[in-house]
């Protein structure tokens, strides 16, 4: 019979597991509807996203690749195809010569609105989905829903 730690560290590997399925099962529906339906990668996305929460629009490189968990030479990459789609543009921090802020265009904010839309809902259908085929997984979803 495994001690009370080694069950409990089992418990969580099983509970974390089951997360990390839970997340590449429905990121994987919601990058291939997003591409398809609006031409952009979910980083992209999500990229958008931050943007049009954000206090003018606009958000430093790092706090944009803090919130999206990217590297500073990802979302540069990122960045520059947003840029190059005219979704974003970049802008001098004014106090900070060497800061450069990602600022939402209008192209971009229409862009968001329309995938947000796709987005929400994809995510509701997969979540629903998940859950009706494995009872386990719908605790989770239940309570990550009660939790909001």
């Amino acid at each position: 019979m495994p001690s009370p730690a080694k069950a409990a560290a089992s418990t969580d590997a099983q509970a974390w597991n089951r997360l990390l399925s839970l997340h590449a099962q429905v990121e994987g529906r919601l990058a291939a509807v997003i591409q398809r339906r609006h031409g952009l990668g979910l980083s992209e996305y999500r990229a958008l996203a931050f943007l049009n929460q954000a206090d003018n629009d606009e958000l430093r490189m790092q706090e944009l690749a803090d919130k999206l968990g990217l590297n500073q030479s990802s979302v540069t990459r990122l960045v520059n195809r947003l840029n190059a789609a005219d979704f974003t543009r970049r802008d001098l921090c004014p106090d900070d010569k060497r800061g450069v802020y990602t600022v939402l265009t209008e192209a971009g904010r229409e862009r968001y609105r329309e995938a947000s839309t796709t987005y929400a809902a994809a995510l509701a259908a997969a979540l629903d989905e998940i859950a009706l085929s494995d009872p386990a997984t719908a605790a989770i979803i239940t309570a990550a829903r009660d939790a909001i």
